[in-house]
């Protein structure tokens, strides 16, 4: 089998961006560490290199990198939605969040959203979600979601928020007992509504396959 070459200057590793789509993957680099840690770096006086961002479509290879690695700009994992790819850009020295979208179609890059870096108390899990699209931020046993509601709750232990669909907010959380031979781990997925009430728990998790459709594995 021939192999095919893609020039993804010096990113070695993709997986597929999250959402419905099956045609694009994405890579990073990680110079920082993750978003947080680049932010305690520039607080700290350091310089921020920036992160490189590769997207690659699939089948045909083709390469775009639509968020030039920039000093004192940082990235996190994109997300798929409506027919874009979009993508954080935090903008320390600008005090500037921008959601920026990639057109999946005619591959032009604009800005979708812009907030002020002062909007979050800091970057830690700071976090592009679906749908709709959702900027949240997660610390401990709290939830804030930041754009486009301002909604902020509070979560059990082991929780983490990885899925929005609507008015419905999914967390997965894990549980663990015992050791050695008697040791077990298990998860739940817990269904809140946008005020924190749990509207229902799932054993097992939840899933967006690339069609759109939403699989409840347990």
């Amino acid at each position: 089998m021939k192999i095919k070459m893609i020039e993804t200057n010096g990113i070695t590793y993709v997986e597929p961006v999250p959402g419905a789509t099956s045609e694009w993957y994405y890579g990073m680099d990680y110079e920082h560490g993750d978003l947080y840690e680049a932010e305690e770096l520039f607080n700290g006086g350091h310089t921020v290199k920036g992160r490189k961002l590769v997207l690659v479509h699939y089948p045909n290879g083709e390469v775009f990198f639509p968020v030039p690695k920039t000093q004192g700009h940082y990235s996190e994992k994109p997300v798929f939605f409506d027919g874009g790819i979009y993508m954080l850009d935090v903008d320390f020295p600008n005090g500037a969040i921008r959601i920026i979208r990639f057109d999946c179609n005619d591959h032009q890059v604009s800005i979708h959203a812009e907030l002020p870096l002062s909007s979050v108390k800091d970057c830690y899990n700071l976090q592009l979600h679906i749908s709709p699209l959702t900027l949240s931020r997660q610390r401990g046993n709290e939830l804030d979601i930041v754009w486009p509601e301002k909604v902020s709750l509070s979560m059990e232990d082991h929780d983490s928020f990885f899925l929005r669909d609507g008015e419905k907010l999914f967390f997965n959380r894990w549980f663990e007992e015992g050791e050695g031979v008697d040791y077990k781990y298990w998860e739940e997925t817990i269904v809140r509504d946008l005020n924190g009430n749990v509207i229902e728990t799932l054993p097992g998790d939840v899933m967006q396959m690339p069609n759109g459709e939403m699989w409840h594995l347990k």
